[in-house]
């Protein structure tokens, strides 16, 4: 199926039997947190409807969203629209799944309100667009998280892990592949943004790299359009990030059949090699020259947990407002992550 379509096919199942428990109920006697959705068509939103609706943390007020279309199909399902004052006036929290130009817009809406926010990914599509909410984040004193839905990921997680403990070695070359394949009617959306497909869904990968490596020297990409379309959507990208003592290669494409199977995302060290594929669900190889942590010399299949998209995201807010802490990563890794990103994109100069 393809990705711009998930909306209207994942509406028909917001009904359906729950998701499987992973262990993320809410604590004994804490009152489900009031979550309310700025937008809801982006391809993601249907997904993460579902999950709150299914979650002992979060009661889900509704969702406010200007497309007629949408608006009938989730008035279907049963959920509540509301508008922009009154879902700002009744959430505690606003999950922000507009589409990519909005993201900011919305965020900064919610964020002024004095709402904690989750915002899809990418946050902003210029650099200080992202600062702006990150500024209000602070000033509200409220939380800001970024829907980068593999930061959740086992398979990532342990592969970070592991190179970040040394086990690998000196990580001298991390290499990911995100693809899809769009249908001409889907391609508009997209081709609003110089960057493509690399600015929408190459941002997953450029988040995991920028995480591990920090701040690249240098950032060369190349911006393609080589569908048989008559339009100017990059849809063939890569991008070189240059570190100190390591590469960075991330690329993009929207022409590709049977994408998901071949997504991929690979760390290579001095000492071993972690490659996370499939990204879903989750699959992680790793391969030591010897010895380290909990893996053996030679090729490891390493088991992995069952994997639910948005339930461990929403799971974490929940449990970081309810005890007051930040999450796990950083505003300035966030910061970081949509500088390398705009970088990429040429939206900045390589400078930065």
């Amino acid at each position: 199926m393809k990705r711009r379509c998930f909306v209207q096919a994942a509406l028909a199942t917001l009904s359906a039997a729950a998701i499987p428990a992973m262990g993320f109920a809410a604590p004994t006697g804490a009152r489900r947190l009031r979550i309310g959705f700025l937008g809801a068509s982006h391809s993601h939103a249907a997904g993460k409807i579902k999950a709150v609706q299914e979650s002992a943390d979060w009661e889900l007020i509704g969702v406010c969203e200007e497309d007629n279309r949408l608006r009938t199909e989730y008035a279907k399902s049963g959920i509540p629209l509301l508008s922009q004052e009154e879902l700002l006036g009744r959430s505690q929290v606003v999950a922000v799944e507009s589409q990519v130009q909005d993201h900011a817009r919305d965020a900064k809406l919610a964020l002024s309100a004095g709402k904690h926010v989750h915002v899809e990914k990418p946050p902003a599509d210029t650099l200080e667009g992202f600062r702006e909410l990150a500024a209000l984040a602070r000033e509200k004193n409220v939380l800001l998280q970024m829907g980068y839905m593999w930061r959740y990921h086992p398979a990532f997680n342990a592969a970070l892990e592991a190179a970040r403990r040394g086990w690998l070695g000196q990580i001298y070359l991390v290499r990911g592949t995100i693809n899809t394949q769009l249908p001409a009617e889907q391609r508009a959306q997209v081709a609003r943004f110089p960057a493509g497909t690399l600015l929408e869904l190459g941002s997953h990968l450029i988040d995991v790299l920028a995480r591990l490596l920090g701040r690249p020297a240098k950032v060369t990409s190349v911006l393609k359009t080589d569908g048989p379309f008559a339009d100017h959507l990059a849809d063939n990208t890569l991008a070189i990030f240059e570190f100190p003592k390591a590469l960075g290669i991330i690329s993009s494409s929207t022409l590709q059949p049977h994408a998901g199977r071949y997504r991929s995302f690979e760390i290579f060290g001095t000492e071993g090699t972690a490659v996370v594929n499939p990204i879903e669900p989750p699959g992680l190889t790793i391969d030591m020259a010897k010895p380290a942590g909990p893996y053996r010399a030679g090729l490891n299949t390493v088991p992995m947990p069952k994997y639910v998209r948005y339930l461990p995201e929403f799971a974490d807010l929940a449990t970081k407002i309810r005890e007051g802490k930040q999450l796990a990563v950083s505003p300035e890794d966030d910061l970081l992550v949509q500088e390398t990103l705009m970088r990429a994109c040429a939206a900045i100069p390589a400078s930065g």
